[in-house]
């Protein structure tokens, strides 16, 4: 498999001259090129970078990493060529304008009407804003699961907001009956509700959770920096589709387009179902440079300078595979669930493997049989690495011995956790590579 389709670099010479077009009026100024340098500098950088794993192969099936589509990828680098700052105007004016109309798309796909948004480096960033605006808003303490994301502890830290977790079922999911305890404690402003945990990913049980806050009132953040584009999906298992499809009722949301939605990184996404949110981002300073009265960007950001190129990059994919339901992007999406529920299948049918709840999107979590724990463990990390051995790049997780042994009791809990496999089937080629990536596994 090629990783660089040489048909690419011509789209992109086309566009670069229709780009050049624009300011062909201007001035010429020298340029003081050193072409020789550059490209040996460049060939050691391509050398440098073969120390990497094969992310865009569907060998890889390891952490979440997607590579970012064709148009994406170019997208980005044209944009590169005047390096846009979305941070105001002045800086990014068409990259500003196409930043607006993906956020609008995004809300639309996520079920909010006009929402409050913007793009910014991923989801920790995207979250630390949701939080800082949660903490102004509803005053008290962060509950999210025991399985969250360990950024909103540490976030929670940063921010001086108390932080409690909530333990999860056997699954991976919040556990209703341990958040109503906590919400009877009472100071509860914020409960983080993931959907597409980061080690299982489990979803939350959103349209609970928002029955609570009708009889509590604490707000609602999702974090869906990961699972939130399968609110597309067609073949989602209908309990998974009934929390998804509430995602409009959230108070905030966010969503990491370098996930699941084909761009580069970092390009996340923070989304306020109530636009009077912009009201806690207002400054005045005398140093922000302004050529329009209309508001920008940089007024409902903590972040200032900001890559239009990442918008220009997430406007081009829009634009060729527009996020709604029943178009290639959901269809990609949905070989996806496929290829986990296959893989997941194929292992449960081995005496040689262990395997937890069916995958409610795209990453599928087994283990190596084995009478104890400890032992489950070494195999594991033993498999992990022989594995790699044979291009086949797969991921480790830790989780609570009581999780693996309600669904396997026959295994004896002689450590606190289980040392488990991870896959996370983020691309449509996988379906096609599942038996081979199955056979992998049990041979070795």
């Amino acid at each position: 498999m090629s990783l660089v389709d040489r048909r690419e670099l011509e789209i992109l010479a086309d566009a670069l001259e229709s780009l050049n077009e624009g300011f062909e009026h201007l001035p010429e100024t020298a340029a003081d090129l050193d072409t020789a340098a550059i490209a040996a500098v460049l060939q050691r950088v391509a050398r440098r970078m073969h120390d990497n794993y094969p992310y865009h192969h569907p060998r890889y099936a390891g952490q979440m990493l997607k590579p970012p589509h064709p148009v994406a990828r170019l997208a980005y680098a044209l944009a590169l060529w005047l390096n846009p700052n979305n941070h105001a105007l002045d800086g990014g004016r068409a990259s500003s304008a196409m930043e607006k109309e993906c956020v609008a798309q995004i809300g639309a796909m996520l079920g909010l009407d006009r929402p409050l948004g913007h793009l910014c480096s991923g989801g920790t960033m995207a979250n630390l804003e949701a939080l800082w605006a949660a903490g102004r808003l509803s005053p008290g303490r962060v509950l999210a699961s025991a399985q969250a994301h360990y950024t909103h502890r540490r976030l929670s830290e940063v921010l001086k907001l108390e932080f409690a977790e909530v333990a999860t079922d056997v699954q991976g999911r919040m556990d209703l009956a341990a958040l109503e305890s906590a919400l009877a404690a009472g100071g509860v402003g914020t409960v983080v509700v993931t959907l597409g945990t980061t080690g299982l990913g489990a979803i939350d049980p959103l349209a609970d959770v928002l029955a609570l806050r009708e009889r509590h009132g604490f707000r609602v953040h999702v974090d869906a920096a990961y699972g939130g584009y399968f609110r597309l999906a067609p073949s989602l298992a209908p309990a998974t589709a009934r929390h998804l499809e509430r995602t409009n009722d959230a108070d905030s949301i966010v969503i990491d387009p370098h996930k699941h939605g084909l761009q580069p990184y970092g390009c996340g996404c923070v989304l306020f179902r109530d636009p009077g949110v912009g009201a806690l981002y207002r400054h005045d300073s005398p140093y922000t440079y302004f050529s329009s009265d209309e508001l920008h960007l940089g007024e409902i950001s903590l972040e200032c300078s900001r890559p239009g190129a990442a918008a220009v990059a997430l406007w081009a994919t829009h634009q060729l595979l527009p996020p709604v339901p029943g178009g290639t992007f959901a269809a990609n999406l949905a070989r996806s669930l496929a290829a986990a529920r296959a893989l997941w299948q194929a292992l449960g049918r081995s005496e040689r493997f262990f395997t937890l709840a069916e995958p409610e999107l795209d990453i599928v979590v087994f283990g190596v049989a084995a009478p104890d724990a400890a032992t489950a463990s070494e195999h594991a990390r033993t498999l992990f690495a022989r594995a790699a051995e044979r291009d086949l790049h797969l991921a480790l997780i830790e989780l609570p011995v009581d999780m693996v042994a309600a669904r396997h009791p026959e295994l004896v809990a002689n450590r606190a956790t289980v040392t488990c496999l991870r896959s996370c089937l983020m691309k449509p080629e996988h379906l096609d590579a599942v038996e081979d990536i199955a056979a992998t596994l049990a041979a070795l």
